[in-house]
Formats: C-alpha cells, sequence, structure tokens
C-alpha cells in the first residue's frame, strides 16, 4: 500500500478523499466508492499502488487519440477499480473486480520498470487506460513524471471525474486525455454511472485551459443517449465551451456488462451523430468501433485532403506534415505531432 494523495483527516478516524468529485468521505476501515483507496486509523491508502492488472503496447489511436502523435505506440497499463459504476462498462472484469470479487489484484511493478519497458518497446507514450487512471492516480503521477524525464509522452483515458487539484497537480506530465462525455443528461449519469454530469463538463474546459489536449468519447447507446436533441447538444457544448479544434469520436455500442438487452448501434445513427457535429462546426468528427468506415480518417476542414488513413484503430497513411500542416493548402491541423 501507499499512503493517498488528496485527502482531508476528520473526526472519529475519518477521512474526506479529495481526489474525484465524488469526494467521498470513508469512515475507518473502510473503502471509497472506487473500492481502491482505504482509511486505515485516519490514514488514506492506496490499495493498488504498482499493482498492474493489465499491461500491452497498443497503437495510440486505439485510446482513441486521433490528433496525438498518429502511427506511434502507446505502453497502455491499469490496475483494478473505478469511481464509476457504468452498466454498460467494455472493461468491467478489471474495472468492477473490487465489487464483483471484494479482492484486489495486480503484478507488483514499479514505476521504473514501466518507463524501461515503454522504452525498450520504442512507445512514444504511455497510456494510463483500460479502468480509470484517476483510482491509480499515485502510481500514475510517478510513472508520467518519470516518462517526461526520457521524453516520453503521457495520457490519461478518463471519465472526467477527478478533481482540479489532481488536474492541477498531474498537468506538468500530462500532456494528452481522452475524456468519455458519456451523455450530456444528468440523470444518464445518475442511473447509468453513479455519478454527475457537471464535475465532467467543468473539468473539459479545466483541461482545456490547462493546455493539455483534449479529445472526446460518446459511446452512443441506443434508446439511452442517442436522441438527436442530446446529441446537438453535445456538440454545441464542445464547439462554444472548448472549441471547433476539440475531436469527437462516435463510438458503436456493442451489449456488455449488465446492459446485454440492447443491440448494437445502428450505422446509421452514428452516420446521424456524425452529421450533427459537422453541422455544428466541429472539424474533426470520427466514427469508432466500425473498421472500415470513412469517418475514421482525418481530412483537412479546408481542402479535405485526405491527411490520416486509418482501418481498425491504426494509422495506415500519415499524409501530415511534420508539423501539423495540410501539405496541399496549409491548413493547421490541430494536434500533438512530435
Amino acid at each position: 500500500m501507499r499512503q493517498a494523495l488528496f485527502y482531508q483527516k476528520l473526526d472519529e478516524k475519518k477521512v474526506r478523499c479529495m481526489l474525484c468529485n465524488h469526494r467521498c468521505v470513508i469512515p475507518n476501515n473502510s473503502v471509497g466508492l472506487c473500492g481502491v483507496r482505504k482509511n486505515e486509523e485516519g490514514v488514506l491508502y492506496s490499495l493498488v499502488y504498482g499493482k498492474i492488472a493489465a499491461q500491452n503496447l497498443d497503437p495510440i489511436e486505439k485510446k482513441p487519440l486521433y490528433h496525438f502523435l498518429p502511427g506511434t505506440w502507446s505502453y497502455s497499463i491499469a490496475t483494478v477499480g473505478c469511481n464509476f459504476r457504468c452498466s454498460f462498462c467494455q472493461n468491467f472484469e478489471i474495472s468492477q473486480y473490487p465489487h464483483l470479487y471484494n479482492a484486489i489484484i495486480g503484478k507488483i511493478v514499479s514505476p521504473k520498470e514501466i518507463v524501461e519497458r515503454a522504452l525498450k518497446e520504442n512507445a512514444k507514450s504511455i497510456s494510463y487506460t483500460y479502468t480509470e487512471p484517476t483510482i491509480f492516480f499515485e502510481f500514475a503521477y510517478d510513472c508520467a513524471k518519470l516518462a517526461s524525464k526520457h521524453g516520453i509522452k503521457n495520457v490519461f483515458v478518463s471519465n472526467g471525474y477527478m478533481t482540479k487539484e489532481a488536474i492541477d497537480y498531474i498537468s506538468p506530465y500530462l500532456h494528452g486525455i481522452n475524456v468519455d462525455l458519456k451523455s450530456f443528461r444528468d440523470s444518464f449519469y445518475r442511473k447509468l454511472c453513479k455519478a454527475k454530469l457537471q464535475p465532467v463538463l467543468d473539468n473539459l474546459k479545466y483541461l482545456k485551459q490547462k493546455g493539455i489536449w483534449v479529445e472526446i468519447t460518446t459511446l452512443i447507446i441506443p434508446g439511452e443517449n442517442d436522441d438527436p436533441s442530446e446529441l446537438k447538444d453535445i456538440a454545441h457544448f464542445i464547439k462554444t465551451e472548448l472549441d471547433e479544434n476539440t475531436p469527437w469520436h462516435l463510438s458503436r455500442f456493442y451489449p456488455q456488462y449488465q446492459m446485454l438487452d440492447k443491440d448494437f448501434t445502428p450505422i446509421e445513427t452514428l452516420q446521424k451523430a456524425y452529421e450533427i457535429g459537422k453541422e455544428a462546426g466541429l472539424n474533426y468528427v470520427y466514427i469508432g468501433n466500425v473498421p472500415g468506415n470513412p469517418y475514421e480518417n482525418t481530412y483537412c476542414p479546408k481542402c479535405e485532403t485526405l491527411l490520416i488513413e486509418r482501418r481498425g484503430l491504426r494509422a495506415l497513411k500519415v499524409r501530415l506534415r511534420s508539423d501539423g500542416v495540410c501539405p496541399v493548402c496549409g491548413f493547421i491541423i490541430a494536434g500533438v505531432w512530435s
């Protein structure tokens, strides 16, 4: 175990965790909603520091990040646990493990070993992903700080529920983030994720202000968040509160975990969502989980030249200049390119 960052000591050996926006008040000998931060005699500990439950070498496009070092590899790690309880979770086997089995699993690995493995694999980044990286923040922070010293960038794939204090703490070493904006309705978040919408919206704006590269993913679930009016609200928020250059990934749902009664997202729904994003003025809208769809690719918003060709979460051809400029018309494509 490792003593946790971001908590306050309260009376009767209680503590208030300040890592995410649940801000759990945790009695002695209990854990927070994430299941991996435990109060022992008024001291909060991370139960998952260095206990890696998944590690793989992934294309950066899998995160998905389409405007962040395209065509490169990202060393990807996770522990068990999550501060959300999404009934449609695609990685529930590890994210919900502490709740399902009342146990913590993982192979003990040091930040030094993680960075050495990333260097050996010629990974240009380390992604803290698969589960919510906020819940293994202390380990992610130590890895990110060391990785930055070796010229490796760091990426969160997140639900966006961390506190501003946590963002401030890691921002010098966090270069990119994909945030799941799961819905634009607070009722969806409360019912299906056991969380709230507003902290995610606030954090998206704050991450942008901090200069961290932001991309957004919405998993479109039939009958839950696929109403055109809601999709228009998301597109409007991205355009007006972030900017038109923030990529929006529209991901196809497939039945998983506690939501096995839903159908796959119809392609027509994804196409309509794409059109809504473009009509709102977004420059970069993508359709995901549909290999071969033309909207996996990046096109120049000005001259429509195919700049980055993708298939199945891999970049096949990158025609963009190394400084992020369209070689045909000179339009600057927003992103992290080197």
